[in-house]
């Protein structure tokens, strides 16, 4: 019976000692891990050429150096003329103009974090296996590298912290404008968080029409503004009255517009640069209009709704210029439906509450264009593949048109087969000649149509 219990007390201590071996082995190891950063060599281990296949088939993300400096130069091409219409041009109310340039440094500083957060969250996203692979890059390297999606949750952050830190500087507590402007943050922080789901969810497209129009609620429900519009002068005498108020119905057209400008951005889209490039030029025409119709008018009512445009569009600007420096060809990370819903609202709520939603459309023209080619495969009339991307030569490492309805195949069956990086140069120069038509169009109507 002794020796019994003497060997169960020994069998004890061998499972005690086994345990604590184990322990030790795991403590090793996560300290290995910790040092895998270091500068010490890793133990001999039997070493194997590296094939080109296992090169071609590695996945590893890489997170390749952002652009900033060409970013920055390029676009201080557009911010000459909209420096110079402010500071020569134009008189502008010197309380005006000063609170303009702090929400420029506020800017241009969440232009510098946005550039830090970008890396810092695509290490997380992959975490969370939020990445994908480049389509339009199939059958080569790159095309089998893990991109990092989702990055606007980055910009939209950002964004927000920079539109609310300006509060301090600009408005009051009894300010008339300080309710619309935080009802406009709620409403582009609502897209933002719909836009995530959207992307960790992959929501059907018939629901993702019904989350714009989810995110506008705090705006229309806070909107204290007018619900009139200005008639066409040619159809005064037809209708009977130069003012024309639509009451319930100008809030529909508000929810509609919200929808619009989200979803425009998101159906055109799909190769790199696209997205956000788009976003970049309508952003740099809406802050020109703005500078323009301040300058020419002598309403204090309109110079603040221009304004307050121009508080919301040059931190979207500078945000969106530092994920273009990532999201350039080759592109290191996907923005992801968190992006262009969070600058479709945004673009969308200063046209709202600046009051120039007819002017914002026409800056949308490619978007509109991009819908109408679209709504047959939206609506379901014809087949409407997951990826309507133009298809790729590994070969030649060029994109040539699909039948798809997409401004993009539809340029590339128009002016050839094209490189991605081309192609998107080629969009958004049609974008900026948009834009340029919408202002050449208002210089032609200005005193005959209203």
């Amino acid at each position: 019976m002794k020796e019994s219990r003497d060997r169960g007390f020994l069998l004890q201590i061998a499972t005690v000692n086994s345990k604590t071996a184990k322990e030790g082995q795991r403590a090793s190891a996560m300290a290995a891990r910790k040092r895998g950063a270091s500068k010490q060599p890793p133990p001999p281990t039997e070493s194997h050429p590296k094939t080109s296949e296992s090169a071609a088939t590695s996945t590893d993300p890489q997170i390749t150096p952002s652009k900033p400096s060409k970013i920055i130069f390029f676009s201080s091409i557009f911010f000459l003329p909209y420096l110079y219409l402010i500071f020569y041009h134009y008189r502008i109310e010197t309380e005006l103009k000063k609170s303009i340039l702090i929400n420029a440094s506020l800017s241009f500083a969440g232009f510098f974090i946005t550039l830090m957060m970008i890396p810092v969250a695509s290490r997380y996203v992959l975490k969370r296996n939020l990445f994908g692979y480049d389509i339009n890059k199939k059958g080569t390297p790159q095309g089998l590298v893990k991109v990092p999606e989702s990055l606007g949750i980055a910009v939209g952050i950002v964004f927000l912290v920079v539109a609310i830190l300006f509060q301090y500087f600009n408005f009051t507590s009894d300010s008339n404008w300080l309710v619309e402007y935080n009802a406009a943050l709620a409403s582009i922080c609502f897209m933002i968080l719909l836009g995530f789901v959207d992307d960790v969810l992959d929501i059907p497209w018939r629901v993702k029409l019904l989350l714009p129009s989810i995110a506008a609620l705090p705006l229309l429900m806070a909107y204290a503004g007018h619900t009139t519009i200005m008639i066409p002068k040619p159809l005064v005498q037809y209708i009977g009255t130069e003012i024309l108020d639509l009451g319930w119905i100008y809030k529909l057209y508000m929810g509609l517009l919200a929808v619009f400008c989200t979803n425009s951005i998101n159906i055109h889209a799909g190769i790199n640069g696209l997205e956000v490039g788009q976003t970049v030029v309508i952003a740099f025409a809406i802050l020109i209009h703005n500078i323009m119709q301040i300058g020419a008018s002598s309403n204090p009512e309109t110079k603040q709704a221009h304004a307050f445009s121009i508080y919301l569009v040059q931190p979207l600007l500078a945000t969106s210029l530092a994920l273009l420096s990532y999201n350039w060809y080759p592109s290191s990370v996907f923005v992801g439906d968190t992006y262009t819903y969070f600058a479709g609202m945004t673009m969308a709520v200063v046209g709202i509450l600046g009051h120039y939603s007819e002017t914002l459309l026409i800056f949308f023209l490619p978007q509109i264009i991009n819908f109408l080619l679209s709504l047959p495969q939206l609506a379901g009339i014809i087949p409407c593949p997951r990826h309507r991307l133009p298809r790729f030569d590994p070969g030649t490492g060029l994109l040539t048109g699909t039948k798809d309805g997409t401004l993009v195949n539809v340029s590339l069956r128009i002016f050839g087969r094209r490189s991605e990086k081309s192609l998107c140069i080629l969009l958004l120069i049609l974008q900026g000649v948009g834009c340029c038509f919408c202002f050449f169009l208002r210089w032609i109507l200005t005193g005959w149509y209203k």
